[in-house]
């Protein structure tokens, strides 16, 4: 009996075996299913834009929804920068995101290394106003902030559209928690060395948060980029309409009476190029400072 106890034993084990590994591969199949339909549902209004601003009018309004035009046709491209002022609009959102990007990351950086090294009174509340204002949604300071920039003599000009977005609270969050992640011996050396507090933030301290300013760079460009109420209640001036304002107005039948539903995705489309290269050159760039810093 004691000798045809493991013969009888293996085959038991490996029939359990078998069901479990089979019954691991369907759930596996099952969740790849489910987020392969969750990707497809969420690409699939974007190829419908991209596919319409290739079609017809009279196409784009009976067939709204194929993927495949039955004529190719640029006309709706070839309209918007025609008939429109979309280059005057992309322009002057690349001016703003450009200014609004670069002072957040040089403000924001300054901002969080201030509240997480440097010791002084009221650090603690302020770091509390921080919090609150980022649990304030912007829309109701629109129109504190449409007071505040009439009364500079700001309104409808460059500078009321760059300065109030010039530093966020989230960003100064981000930072905050990134210095407070490296550690103080890195300062101290320097402190030791002769440096003082700005040398040793800029030279020493910024280098080593290159992940935290990627993604404080891909949030600023993206944020500023798609900004909208902020440059309502800023500007009223045709010059200085941005895309998303002009988008706006497209959508609402700038141009002249129907759907006009190519040129208006065409103009979506376009405006979504910029964000796509940014977030997808500055991701990796966020990937290979952390493995960097990770083998470090």
């Amino acid at each position: 009996m004691s000798a045809d106890a493991p013969v009888t034993t293996a085959p038991v084990t490996a029939g359990l075996g078998a069901p479990r590994r089979s019954s691991r591969a369907r759930t596996g199949i099952g969740v790849y299913v489910l987020l392969s339909a969750l990707a497809v549902a969420y690409i699939y209004p974007f190829l419908v834009q991209v596919a319409t601003s290739f079609k017809t009018d009279a196409e784009a309004a009976s067939s709204p929804l194929s993927l495949i035009p039955s004529s190719w046709t640029v006309a709706a491209y070839v309209r918007l920068f025609g008939s429109s002022d979309f280059p005057t609009w992309a322009l002057n959102s690349f001016i703003v995101t450009i200014v609004v990007t670069l002072g957040r990351v040089f403000f924001d950086s300054l901002a969080g290394y201030a509240l997480a090294r440097l010791d002084f009174r009221g650090r603690g509340f302020v770091f509390a106003l921080l919090v609150g204002v980022m649990a304030v949604p912007g829309v109701v300071l629109l129109i504190p902030r449409f007071l505040v920039i009439n009364t500079l003599g700001i309104y409808d000009s460059y500078a009321g559209m760059i300065l109030p977005l010039l530093a966020d609270a989230t960003g100064v969050f981000i930072m905050k928690n990134f210095f407070e992640s490296i550690p103080k011996s890195v300062e101290e050396q320097a402190r030791i060395d002769g440096a003082g507090t700005f040398r040793t933030f800029w030279s020493i301290v910024l280098p080593m948060a290159m992940p935290a300013l990627m993604t404080i760079v891909i949030l600023s460009f993206q944020g500023s980029w798609n900004e909208l109420n902020h440059f309502i209640v800023s500007t009223q001036s045709p010059a200085l309409t941005t895309l998303t304002k002009g988008v706006a107005q497209l959508a609402s039948g700038q141009l002249s009476q129907g759907s006009q539903y190519p040129i208006k995705l065409a103009a979506a489309a376009l405006m979504t190029v910029p964000v796509v290269i940014i977030f997808l050159i500055f991701q990796r760039r966020i990937m290979n400072t952390s493995e960097g810093a990770v083998k470090g």
